[in-house]
């Protein structure tokens, strides 16, 4: 797993708007999303100032030594709730990104954010997401069938569940 020393989660900020909205845009990106469509900075700078202000949402940028490997959003956010969670690596980023922006995102649902339970989606062709789901302990919950329309026809969504408890005791078996 990841080493605090080199990996963190940090609040997103109004400077990281345009670099996160190329990562969004990045055709490898924005072909696992739920929402393909390629996102303005005028839609990208208005859904910035909503969740700014959105006490129920946490939007992070993952730095692994300094250096950014990825975006994650939480929205459900308060203590003790359910929230949901959705992520993607930056473009490019080396193998094995995905689980230490994983790890370090966790540790803030079920630290400083005090979820009780963090839920995810994947398309269900994103093997990528999937695996990575697995990996960090979450277990599938259900499927929903050609829930969404992309390139026109359905796809199926796998839904993903995680309980701190879960987490904390993979982590104080492998706190690294």
């Amino acid at each position: 797993m990841t080493s605090p020393e080199t990996c963190r989660a940090r609040r997103m900020v109004a400077t990281d708007l345009e670099q996160v909205l190329g990562w969004r845009n990045h055709p490898d990106v924005r072909r696992h999303m739920l929402s393909q469509h390629e996102i303005t900075l005028e839609e990208h700078a208005a859904w910035f100032e909503r969740v700014s202000d959105d006490p129920g949402r946490a939007v992070l940028i993952v730095e692994d030594g300094g250096r950014p490997i990825g975006f994650v959003q939480f929205t459900g956010v308060r203590p003790g709730g359910v929230g949901d969670w959705g992520f993607y690596a930056v473009p490019g980023a080396p193998k094995g990104s995905g689980r230490k922006l994983g790890t370090a995102a966790l540790d803030v649902a079920f630290g400083e954010l005090g979820l009780h339970k963090v839920c995810g989606q994947a398309l269900t062709r994103n093997a990528g997401s999937m695996a990575m789901h697995a990996a960090l302990g979450f277990r599938q919950e259900g499927l929903l069938v050609e829930q969404v329309p992309v390139d026109g026809h359905y796809e199926d969504i796998a839904c993903f569940g995680l309980l701190a408890k879960d987490w904390l005791r993979a982590r104080q078996r492998d706190p690294a």
